[in-house]
């Protein structure tokens, strides 16, 4: 049993090592979407994600479009701050995978539109919606929901 986490773009080195940590530490499968806005091998990317990396599950796609094509047919849901649905409301089954954006613009205007049905959102203060919280803890507010949902499989 698996929940997949993909980073389309990510730009944030310490960001993306401290997902990595939490898909380590939970099984979780990490998908990373190119460009990306460092190199795999960068200091603070390691850095971040400690000694963990040799027990991250991680598949680099080269573009969006190659990792939809690669996963056509799966479960997907967009994580975004526009998502229909809260994500304590989704019934999360094993091998979902959820999408998240970059840092700075989250995922492609067109591509959450295609997708409305799909997307979900943290609940947020109106005060603070035009901003977002932090990705590493939007991956982690989501995909422990996920996880405890499923009965936290494999997980002590």
């Amino acid at each position: 049993m698996a929940i997949h986490i993909v980073l389309v773009e990510p730009e944030i080195p310490p960001n993306t090592g401290n997902i990595a940590r939490s898909c380590a530490a939970t099984g979780a499968h990490l998908h990373l979407v190119k460009p990306l806005g460092f190199s795999i091998d960068d200091r603070s990317l390691k850095r971040a994600g400690l000694d963990y990396w040799p027990f991250v599950k991680l598949e680099v796609h080269e573009s969006l479009e190659e990792f939809l094509h690669s996963y056509e047919g799966r479960r997907m849901y967009l994580a975004t701050t526009k998502g229909v649905h809260r994500h304590t409301d989704v019934q999360f089954q094993d091998e979902d995978m959820i999408l998240f954006g970059r840092e700075t613009k989250g995922l492609p205007k067109d591509f959450i539109a295609k997708h409305q049905e799909n997307t979900l959102r943290i609940p947020m203060s109106a005060d603070t919606r035009l901003r977002s919280l932090n990705l590493a803890n939007s991956v982690n507010i989501v995909l422990f929901e996920a996880l405890r949902q499923l009965d936290f499989p494999g997980l002590e």
